[in-house]
């Protein structure tokens, strides 16, 4: 392992997370509308997502569809085909899972053939078509248990989410294996959905929004246009307060907060309510204003933006921070003992990064997104792809541990179908321009400035910030390949063919290389990874004293089991010396940020209530990256250590 500098940089987190300085708002003349190189057309082979994505194909899809048996989502299907009226199980959303694990497998199929898999897929995709009505209606807690009642709470019984998740798994499945079967399902469900809702017909949209985003999937798909106007319809008639008419509740005594219902859609200044509902919806918005242009969308978006990364946004990139609305409180409330942060919230903030990223070519939203994948997303699974976490706290007191699955079971297959897609996040095209997002050993085939391209990347990132890009062209072309400079990366260095680029050309967070490349040309990006201590915005009271570590894109935590004393006895001093660590044989292979800190000594307190603090000693501690906890026995974590307090008070006079 190369030397890593034994120096730290004490920083507020929020100008950490997002280096690039706020720009005045964005209109669409700031579109660079990049397309995402397809999944399908990159390979991933490294030490570090490789072993991840293989666990996931083997362990925990096969482990999703068999908890789905067990918790009877499949036989509601069964019972849909059959035309029973009894027997359902489980919550209004069963269906929703079973897509997601659809889509995650389908995945799969693109990169990794499995017969068996494709049989199983295959056979699941049959029960879905045999349970959809002869109208194209599809939704089995309506069909089996109250039929008759279709559409009477779009609030609360989530027939358009699970809708939306039917047509993300559909189109998910026709882009891996060319198959249209459950495609054809999802079209004759939108145009069901399109005949009942409309201008000129009814108003409505989902209580928890998703069939937005899965919309302008099967648009781009299939080119049918009206599937992208009934998106936009729900998007901008959302906040019309709809559910309180649908609830009969007085306007004077109605908040919609918690579904976004709260303000029309053009005037939100915040995020707000349900976290997954909220960012879903703005995933949705982005794809919407990236095809009108809509200047109040626009503006909206960014507002949001901010507000969600400079004033809601966990370091580790999650959101939500309270568990009785799975959602948002007030601005800077980020508690870590009680942090909610659901997986799935961290899994649309994957999303919608990713979309804005496109949209705008600009780096930052890329950086939220690799904050929120290494850290948010990644933790949701342990390191065995046996076990979840639904909601990740950013400290424990040993008694937080993942499940092996949920009464609501949407996070498991959501981490399932994002490490499976994990290839479509890395690399994007525009014309004659090719932009890298992510740094993942492997390959990247793609067309750029009308040639073929084949991008070898080689790197042992996140534990290692060199990467060496070397083309494949069968004649020299002129293209402009975009090379991220993470905003948690200061002092990035670029060579070609071995020479060194002085003071390279940078847009909107790239190092730009503009010129003719020729086969065999070869790019070496080295982006520095010291260890540095981040402290939060002092606004945000849990927080205050504290300080985070982080290496890379990689936040780190303290567990109990790896220190030297208790945990809720260290201390971090001012000036700690510290260092990474590699460690094969430790949680599947990680660096370690290893250093020392104090910790209080065992006092003598009995008979005693109050005495003045006992002496501090010197002990060893170990970090471990944040996705890494909960691996080992039960014990104490923390994310944000104390520092030391004052070694003297000054008296009072």
């Amino acid at each position: 392992m190369r030397h890593i500098p034994l120096f730290f940089s004490i920083l507020l987190a929020g100008q950490s997370l997002g280096a690039n300085l706020r720009a005045a708002s964005p209109s669409a003349a700031d579109f660079a509308k990049l397309d995402a190189v397809p999944f399908s057309q990159v390979r991933i082979a490294d030490a570090f997502w490789a072993p991840r994505r293989e666990i996931n194909e083997r362990v925990s899809i096969p482990l999703n569809f068999k908890n789905l048996e067990r918790s009877g989502n499949l036989e509601n299907f069964r019972l849909a085909a059959r035309g029973a009226t009894n027997g359902y199980q489980g919550p209004v959303f069963m269906d929703s899972d079973l897509y997601k694990a659809l889509e995650a497998a389908s995945y799969c199929l693109a990169t990794d053939p499995d017969p068996a898999l494709a049989k199983r897929v295959d056979d699941i995709i049959a029960l879905v078509a045999a349970a959809q009505q002869p109208d194209g209606y599809l939704d089995t807690y309506y069909t089996v248990k109250d039929p008759g009642r279709r559409w009477t709470n779009l609030r609360d019984n989530h027939e358009l989410y699970c809708g939306g998740h039917m047509i993300e798994a559909a189109v998910a499945n026709y882009q891996a294996t060319g198959k249209r079967a459950l495609l054809q399902v999802a079209i004759r469900y939108a145009d069901y959905v399109a005949s009942v809702f409309g201008p000129g017909k009814r108003l409505g949209y989902p209580g928890h929004p998703e069939i937005e985003l899965a919309l302008v999937k099967l648009w781009r798909v299939t080119g049918e246009r009206r599937y992208f106007d009934l998106a936009r319809f729900f998007i901008e008639n959302r906040g019309r307060k709809f559910f309180a008419q649908e609830h009969h509740i007085p306007l004077d005594r109605y908040d919609g907060t918690y579904w976004q219902d709260d303000v029309p859609i053009f005037d939100h200044q915040n995020i707000k309510g349900h976290a997954v509902r909220a960012t879903y919806l703005l995933s949705g918005v982005t794809d919407v204003m990236r095809e009108t242009g809509d200047p109040r969308l626009i503006a909206m978006v960014d507002r949001v933006w901010h507000n969600t990364t400079e004033k809601n946004m966990y370091i580790t990139g999650g959101i939500g921070s309270s568990g009785r609305n799975e959602g948002f409180t007030t601005d800077y409330d980020l508690p870590n003992l009680t942090a909610y942060q659901e997986t799935c919230a961290s899994v649309a903030m994957v999303l919608w990064n990713h979309r804005l990223a496109l949209l705008y070519g600009d780096a930052r939203y890329a950086d939220v997104l690799e904050r929120s994948l290494y850290n948010g997303v990644l933790d949701g699974v342990a390191l065995d792809g046996k076990r979840f976490f639904y909601g990740n706290p950013l400290a424990s007191d040993g008694h937080y541990r993942r499940s092996g699955w949920f009464s609501c079971a949407c996070c498991p297959p959501n981490v399932a179908r994002t490490l499976a897609a994990l290839g479509g996040y890395a690399y994007a095209v525009k014309n004659d321009a090719l932009y890298v997002n992510l740094f993942i050993q492997g390959s990247a085939n793609t067309t750029v400035a009308g040639r073929s391209l084949t991008l070898k990347v080689t790197t042992d990132y996140p534990w290692d910030g060199r990467v060496t890009f070397k083309s494949e062209l069968a004649s020299p072309t002129r293209f402009a390949l975009h090379l991220r400079v993470p905003g948690w990366c200061q002092t990035a260095t670029l060579t070609v063919n071995r020479k060194r680029v002085t003071a390279p050309r940078r847009e909107r967070g790239y190092f730009v290389l503009d010129r003719d490349w020729r086969a065999g040309d070869t790019v070496e990006l080295d982006l520095p990874m010291p260890v540095r201590l981040l402290a939060a915005n002092p606004e945000v009271r849990a927080d205050r004293g504290r300080v985070a570590i982080q290496r890379g894109p990689l936040v780190y935590c303290l567990e109990d089991c790896d220190q030297g004393a208790p945990l809720p006895s260290l201390c971090l001093p001012a000036n700690p010396r510290m260092r990474a660590v590699r460690e094969p044989s430790l949680l599947g292979g990680i660096v370690v940020i290893k250093g020392s800190a104090s910790a209080a000594a065992d006092g003598r307190w009995a008979g005693e209530l109050y005495q003045p603090p006992p002496p501090r000693r010197p002990v060893a501690i170990q970090a471990i990256p944040y996705y890494a906890w909960g691996n080992r026995r039960a014990g104490d974590m923390e994310v944000w250590v104390p520092l030391a307090p004052p070694t003297s008070l000054a008296s009072e006079r």
